[in-house]
């Protein structure tokens, strides 16, 4: 993946073998082995018989990428919730500053879905912003991030609508529940010490 595969050629000399390449049929590999190692050490007793499989060497090769990418997910994951938990915090602390307006809102005939717009609103608008403050360095840390790569996907502007729109769909599932939450409360509590 790192490096461009170069033109090669795999010359045919029976007399100087050093690798032999099996596909392995078996339920039984450990047995299969061991006749390949008997067959191996009947046809070239001088050389010892050290065997690995495929997928084993591209696995060890391509490590750190696999650990890259379990560590980015894993810590992504963590921004996210905390993020989400943090948009929690502040929504709840809006609709408790604003219970007095959305108990006149109410008493003079808002329903509840005007309600939870109006509460919600102004944090859409929060997340779309930032969205527009992210793209462009996301967008340069993924193209330098690729350039290490032989073969490299184009970054397509896809992506970032897409995430943009998983973006604003975790920020209006956790911005509702703490909105409808609000608009649900009766009126007369929150206006009674007025």
């Amino acid at each position: 993946l790192h490096n461009k595969v170069e033109p090669l050629t795999l010359p045919m000399s029976p007399y100087d073998c050093r690798f032999m390449t099996l596909k392995i049929k078996s339920n039984n590999i450990a047995a299969t082995i061991e006749q390949v190692e008997q067959v191996w050490n009947r046809l070239a007793p001088h050389r010892p018989f050290i065997y690995s499989f495929l997928d084993d060497d591209f696995n060890r090769q391509y490590k750190t990428d696999f650990t890259f990418r379990q560590l980015f997910t894993t810590f992504s994951c963590l921004a996210i919730l905390i993020a989400s938990l943090g948009l929690l915090g502040l929504a709840t602390y809006t609709a408790e500053q604003r219970t007095k307006e959305i108990g006149i809102r109410k008493v003079l005939g808002a329903n509840v879905n005007s309600i939870v717009a109006l509460l919600s609103k102004d944090f859409v608008l929060l997340v779309l912003v930032s969205m527009l403050i992210a793209t462009p360095p996301a967008w340069y840390v993924m193209n330098k991030w690729l350039e290490g790569f032989a073969y490299r996907m184009e970054i397509q502007p896809w992506i970032f609508v897409l995430a943009g729109l998983a973006a604003l769909s975790i920020a209006i599932g956790t911005i509702s529940y703490q909105s409808i939450r609000a608009a649900l409360v009766n009126p007369v509590n929150s206006l009674r010490s007025e």
